[in-house]
């Protein structure tokens, strides 16, 4: 029974000890203050979402995961990105499509008038 008491008393002096050594080394466990309420420390910049700029993105942990407010503001921030970036790209296309059938429009009339005068 005494040798039972021993392993006792030396495995929960272990045990301070090993929590004390983690305490000195990872620090007293103060908590840091929490984040104002609405703000999150994942960042993308304002315009011109780079691809170094979404394998940057670090999102909160949580118990269950990643902090779903934050990835959905990443997605919608992306989703703002790409519409933004897809109206421009289609706008260059109708003015290269405009000036594609006027070029056309032209040459054609131009034949037109080869025609005429042969």
């Amino acid at each position: 029974m005494a040798l039972v008491l021993l392993y006792v008393v030396v495995l929960v002096l272990v045990a301070i000890v090993l929590f004390g050594v983690a305490s000195v080394l990872f620090g007293r466990g103060e908590p840091l203050p929490p984040l104002p309420r609405g703000t999150t420390p994942t960042v993308l910049p304002a315009s011109g979402v780079t691809g170094a700029d979404v394998d940057s993105v670090k999102f909160t942990q949580t118990l269950r995961g990643y902090k779903t407010s934050e990835v959905d503001w990443v997605l919608d921030r992306l989703g703002q990105e790409l519409d933004q970036l897809r109206g421009q790209l289609s706008s260059v296309h109708a003015v290269a499509a405009a000036a594609v059938e006027a070029d056309d429009e032209r040459h054609a009339a131009a034949v037109d008038d080869e025609q005429e005068q042969t």
